[in-house]
Protein backbone atom coordinates (compact mmCIF):
# COMPACT_ATOMS: atom_id res chain seq x y z
CA UNK A 1 0.00 0.00 0.00
CA UNK A 2 1.56 3.22 -1.53
CA UNK A 3 -1.14 5.93 -0.01
CA UNK A 4 -0.27 9.66 -0.23
CA UNK A 5 -2.06 11.46 2.65
CA UNK A 6 -2.21 14.79 3.29
CA UNK A 7 -2.53 16.75 6.94
CA UNK A 8 -1.75 19.88 9.04
CA UNK A 9 -0.36 20.41 12.16
CA UNK A 10 -2.33 20.41 15.57
CA UNK A 11 -0.29 22.28 18.72
CA UNK A 12 -0.87 21.66 21.88
CA UNK A 13 0.62 22.26 24.97
CA UNK A 14 2.50 19.23 27.41
CA UNK A 15 4.81 19.28 30.53
CA UNK A 16 7.13 16.99 29.15
CA UNK A 17 8.87 16.07 26.29
CA UNK A 18 9.99 12.35 27.78
CA UNK A 19 9.40 10.69 24.69
CA UNK A 20 12.05 12.31 23.45
CA UNK A 21 14.75 11.27 26.24
CA UNK A 22 14.36 15.02 27.38
CA UNK A 23 13.32 16.75 30.45
CA UNK A 24 11.91 19.89 29.43
CA UNK A 25 9.72 22.30 32.28
CA UNK A 26 6.98 23.35 29.61
CA UNK A 27 7.40 22.46 25.62
CA UNK A 28 5.68 23.30 22.58
CA UNK A 29 4.50 19.75 21.23
CA UNK A 30 3.57 19.74 17.37
CA UNK A 31 1.45 16.07 17.05
CA UNK A 32 0.38 15.09 13.65
CA UNK A 33 -1.86 11.64 13.64
CA UNK A 34 -3.40 9.97 10.55
CA UNK A 35 -5.42 6.83 10.46
CA UNK A 36 -4.34 4.53 7.50
CA UNK A 37 -7.14 2.12 7.93
CA UNK A 38 -6.30 0.35 11.36
CA UNK A 39 -3.29 1.54 11.38
CA UNK A 40 -2.46 5.04 13.29
CA UNK A 41 0.50 6.65 12.02
CA UNK A 42 1.83 9.91 14.22
CA UNK A 43 4.64 12.72 14.01
CA UNK A 44 5.73 14.23 16.59
CA UNK A 45 7.55 17.23 16.51
CA UNK A 46 9.14 19.38 20.21
CA UNK A 47 10.09 23.16 19.74
CA UNK A 48 8.55 26.57 18.66
CA UNK A 49 7.22 26.61 14.35
CA UNK A 50 9.29 29.80 13.69
CA UNK A 51 12.26 31.07 12.04
CA UNK A 52 15.31 30.99 13.97
CA UNK A 53 14.08 27.84 15.50
CA UNK A 54 15.17 23.86 16.40
CA UNK A 55 12.43 21.10 15.99
CA UNK A 56 13.37 17.33 17.38
CA UNK A 57 10.76 15.04 15.67
CA UNK A 58 10.22 11.86 16.09
CA UNK A 59 8.07 9.05 13.64
CA UNK A 60 7.82 5.38 13.75
CA UNK A 61 10.66 3.43 13.44
CA UNK A 62 11.60 2.63 10.12
CA UNK A 63 10.33 5.78 8.39
CA UNK A 64 11.85 7.99 6.21
CA UNK A 65 11.38 11.83 6.11
CA UNK A 66 11.70 15.16 3.70
CA UNK A 67 12.24 18.52 4.64
CA UNK A 68 10.96 20.44 1.87
CA UNK A 69 11.70 17.67 -0.41
CA UNK A 70 15.50 16.66 0.95
CA UNK A 71 15.88 14.13 3.08
CA UNK A 72 16.56 14.40 6.89
CA UNK A 73 18.51 11.47 8.65
CA UNK A 74 15.75 9.41 11.01
CA UNK A 75 17.68 7.32 13.80
CA UNK A 76 16.16 3.88 14.11
CA UNK A 77 14.11 4.52 16.71
CA UNK A 78 12.36 7.38 14.49
CA UNK A 79 14.25 10.49 16.17
CA UNK A 80 14.72 13.23 13.39
CA UNK A 81 16.05 17.12 13.38
CA UNK A 82 15.84 20.43 11.28
CA UNK A 83 16.05 23.47 11.71
CA UNK A 84 14.33 26.56 10.35
CA UNK A 85 16.30 29.49 9.24
CA UNK A 86 16.18 33.33 9.62
CA UNK A 87 13.95 33.62 7.07
CA UNK A 88 12.45 30.57 6.66
CA UNK A 89 9.29 30.30 4.29
CA UNK A 90 5.65 30.82 5.94
CA UNK A 91 5.01 27.76 5.30
CA UNK A 92 6.77 24.11 5.28
CA UNK A 93 5.83 20.22 4.33
CA UNK A 94 7.44 17.39 5.69
CA UNK A 95 6.84 14.39 3.91
CA UNK A 96 6.84 10.47 6.15
CA UNK A 97 6.98 7.53 4.20
CA UNK A 98 6.02 4.42 6.63
CA UNK A 99 8.87 1.96 6.34
CA UNK A 100 6.86 -0.99 6.89
CA UNK A 101 3.62 -0.87 4.71
CA UNK A 102 4.95 2.44 2.59
CA UNK A 103 2.19 4.82 3.36
CA UNK A 104 3.09 8.52 2.64
CA UNK A 105 1.63 11.66 4.44
CA UNK A 106 2.65 15.02 3.28
CA UNK A 107 2.51 17.58 6.45
CA UNK A 108 1.98 21.31 6.32
CA UNK A 109 2.86 23.76 8.80
CA UNK A 110 2.50 27.37 9.03
CA UNK A 111 6.10 29.33 10.67
CA UNK A 112 5.73 32.14 12.06
CA UNK A 113 7.54 34.98 10.89
CA UNK A 114 9.41 37.72 12.69
CA UNK A 115 10.51 41.12 12.00
CA UNK A 116 13.96 42.12 12.71
CA UNK A 117 15.07 45.20 14.35
CA UNK A 118 18.22 47.46 12.08
CA UNK A 119 21.43 47.42 15.00
CA UNK A 120 23.96 49.95 13.94
CA UNK A 121 27.32 49.15 15.17
CA UNK A 122 30.30 51.68 15.22
CA UNK A 123 34.21 51.80 15.49
CA UNK A 124 34.98 48.29 14.14
CA UNK A 125 38.10 47.92 12.11
CA UNK A 126 37.20 49.76 8.88
CA UNK A 127 39.34 46.40 6.92
CA UNK A 128 36.50 44.11 8.64
CA UNK A 129 34.03 46.01 7.11
CA UNK A 130 35.87 46.71 3.61
CA UNK A 131 38.46 43.77 3.32
CA UNK A 132 41.33 44.84 1.12
CA UNK A 133 41.94 42.35 -1.86
CA UNK A 134 45.03 40.78 0.15
CA UNK A 135 42.98 39.03 2.52
CA UNK A 136 39.99 38.14 -0.06
CA UNK A 137 41.42 34.53 0.18
CA UNK A 138 42.29 34.14 3.98
CA UNK A 139 38.81 34.86 4.29
CA UNK A 140 37.34 32.47 1.58
CA UNK A 141 40.03 29.82 3.20
CA UNK A 142 38.23 30.55 6.98
CA UNK A 143 34.59 29.93 5.69
CA UNK A 144 35.60 26.71 4.42
CA UNK A 145 36.97 25.92 7.86
CA UNK A 146 33.96 26.50 9.18
CA UNK A 147 31.80 24.78 7.31
CA UNK A 148 33.39 21.79 7.14
CA UNK A 149 33.52 21.99 11.21
CA UNK A 150 29.46 22.64 10.56
CA UNK A 151 29.13 19.44 8.38
CA UNK A 152 29.62 16.58 11.07
CA UNK A 153 26.29 14.49 11.11
CA UNK A 154 27.26 12.36 14.31
CA UNK A 155 24.92 9.95 15.93
CA UNK A 156 25.31 10.75 19.23
CA UNK A 157 22.22 13.12 20.96
CA UNK A 158 24.12 15.52 23.32
CA UNK A 159 21.71 18.01 22.21
CA UNK A 160 18.88 16.00 23.90
CA UNK A 161 20.70 17.41 27.45
CA UNK A 162 19.27 20.81 27.13
CA UNK A 163 20.94 24.39 26.73
CA UNK A 164 22.26 26.42 29.36
CA UNK A 165 23.88 30.05 28.77
CA UNK A 166 27.81 29.77 28.29
CA UNK A 167 28.07 32.85 30.61
CA UNK A 168 26.09 35.80 32.59
CA UNK A 169 25.99 39.14 31.00
CA UNK A 170 23.71 41.82 29.22
CA UNK A 171 22.39 40.75 26.21
CA UNK A 172 23.87 43.35 23.78
CA UNK A 173 23.15 41.90 20.04
CA UNK A 174 20.46 39.27 18.79
CA UNK A 175 19.64 37.11 16.31
CA UNK A 176 18.62 38.48 13.02
CA UNK A 177 19.47 42.00 13.44
CA UNK A 178 19.98 44.07 10.17
CA UNK A 179 23.60 44.77 10.87
CA UNK A 180 24.86 48.14 9.75
CA UNK A 181 29.08 48.30 10.19
CA UNK A 182 30.60 51.70 10.44
CA UNK A 183 27.39 53.48 8.22
CA UNK A 184 27.68 50.59 5.77
CA UNK A 185 24.99 47.66 5.83
CA UNK A 186 26.36 44.23 6.33
CA UNK A 187 25.42 40.66 6.76
CA UNK A 188 22.43 39.74 9.22
CA UNK A 189 23.46 39.02 13.25
CA UNK A 190 23.27 35.54 13.78
CA UNK A 191 24.39 35.00 16.90
CA UNK A 192 23.55 36.19 20.48
CA UNK A 193 25.76 38.84 21.72
CA UNK A 194 26.81 38.63 25.57
CA UNK A 195 29.01 41.42 27.05
CA UNK A 196 30.99 40.54 29.52
CA UNK A 197 35.05 41.81 30.85
CA UNK A 198 38.02 40.30 28.86
CA UNK A 199 38.79 37.07 29.76
CA UNK A 200 35.63 35.60 31.63
CA UNK A 201 34.96 32.41 31.26
CA UNK A 202 33.01 30.95 28.89
CA UNK A 203 31.66 27.39 29.23
CA UNK A 204 30.19 24.63 27.20
CA UNK A 205 26.33 25.57 26.99
CA UNK A 206 25.79 21.87 26.35
CA UNK A 207 27.87 18.34 25.96
CA UNK A 208 29.50 17.94 22.92
CA UNK A 209 32.73 17.41 20.48
CA UNK A 210 35.37 20.14 19.92
CA UNK A 211 35.26 20.59 15.85
CA UNK A 212 37.16 23.42 15.76
CA UNK A 213 39.95 25.89 17.22
CA UNK A 214 41.31 28.87 15.78
CA UNK A 215 42.61 31.43 17.27
CA UNK A 216 42.67 34.35 14.48
CA UNK A 217 39.61 34.29 12.02
CA UNK A 218 39.74 37.57 9.84
CA UNK A 219 35.84 38.04 11.32
CA UNK A 220 35.54 35.76 13.67
CA UNK A 221 38.79 36.44 15.44
CA UNK A 222 39.27 33.47 18.66
CA UNK A 223 36.91 30.63 17.25
CA UNK A 224 35.56 27.58 18.59
CA UNK A 225 33.26 25.26 17.49
CA UNK A 226 31.52 22.17 18.99
CA UNK A 227 29.40 19.70 17.88
CA UNK A 228 26.38 18.33 19.80
CA UNK A 229 24.95 15.40 17.14
CA UNK A 230 22.97 15.23 14.71
CA UNK A 231 24.31 18.65 12.57
CA UNK A 232 23.13 20.96 16.34
CA UNK A 233 26.34 22.86 16.13
CA UNK A 234 27.48 26.12 18.88
CA UNK A 235 29.95 28.68 17.52
CA UNK A 236 31.98 30.86 19.72
CA UNK A 237 33.55 33.88 18.63
CA UNK A 238 35.65 36.95 19.48
CA UNK A 239 37.21 34.79 21.86
CA UNK A 240 40.60 36.17 23.46
CA UNK A 241 41.86 32.62 24.69
CA UNK A 242 40.70 28.95 23.40
CA UNK A 243 40.66 26.19 26.56
CA UNK A 244 39.16 23.21 24.85
CA UNK A 245 41.44 21.28 22.46
CA UNK A 246 40.40 20.48 19.01
CA UNK A 247 38.28 17.06 19.23
CA UNK A 248 38.06 17.03 22.95
CA UNK A 249 34.97 15.70 24.64
CA UNK A 250 33.13 18.53 26.74
CA UNK A 251 30.31 18.35 29.10
CA UNK A 252 27.82 21.21 29.78
CA UNK A 253 29.37 23.39 31.65
CA UNK A 254 33.17 22.84 31.04
CA UNK A 255 35.22 25.57 30.64
CA UNK A 256 36.43 25.94 26.80
CA UNK A 257 37.25 29.44 25.93
CA UNK A 258 37.42 33.32 27.60
CA UNK A 259 35.90 36.53 26.31
CA UNK A 260 37.46 39.28 24.21
CA UNK A 261 37.22 41.22 21.76
CA UNK A 262 39.02 39.83 18.19
CA UNK A 263 37.85 40.18 15.14
CA UNK A 264 35.53 42.29 13.85
CA UNK A 265 34.31 43.89 17.28
CA UNK A 266 34.15 47.08 19.27
CA UNK A 267 34.62 45.74 22.73
CA UNK A 268 34.81 42.22 24.75
CA UNK A 269 31.78 40.09 24.44
CA UNK A 270 30.89 36.70 23.11
CA UNK A 271 29.36 36.36 20.20
CA UNK A 272 27.23 32.77 20.83
CA UNK A 273 25.71 30.94 17.63
CA UNK A 274 23.70 27.71 17.15
CA UNK A 275 23.68 26.23 13.91
CA UNK A 276 21.81 23.00 12.22
CA UNK A 277 24.61 22.23 9.69
CA UNK A 278 24.67 25.55 7.28
CA UNK A 279 21.54 26.67 8.82
CA UNK A 280 21.53 29.52 11.72
CA UNK A 281 18.99 28.98 13.69
CA UNK A 282 18.20 31.75 17.56
CA UNK A 283 20.08 30.79 20.89
CA UNK A 284 17.48 32.16 22.73
CA UNK A 285 14.87 30.23 21.16
CA UNK A 286 16.89 27.30 21.82
CA UNK A 287 17.29 28.04 25.34
CA UNK A 288 13.59 28.77 25.40
CA UNK A 289 12.45 25.30 24.43
CA UNK A 290 14.91 23.95 25.29
CA UNK A 291 16.54 24.27 28.77
CA UNK A 292 18.86 22.14 29.97
CA UNK A 293 17.64 19.61 32.89
CA UNK A 294 17.94 22.28 36.53
CA UNK A 295 19.18 18.49 37.90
Amino acid sequence: MNELIKSKGIKIESDSAMKLGMSLPRCLIVLVVTLVGSAVSALELTGALSQGSLLIGRVAPGSTVELMNHQIRVEADGLFVFGLGRDAPSKITLLTVDGREGNQELHEFSVAQREYREQRVNGVPQKTVTPPNEVLERIRQEAVLVKQARSGDGHYRDFLRGFQKPLKGPITGVYGSRRVYNGKPGSPHYGLDIAAPKGTDVFAPAPGVVTLVHRDMFYSGGTLIVDHGHGISSTFIHLSDVVAENGQRVEAGDLIARVGATGRATGPHLDWRINWFNVRLDPELVLKYFPASAE
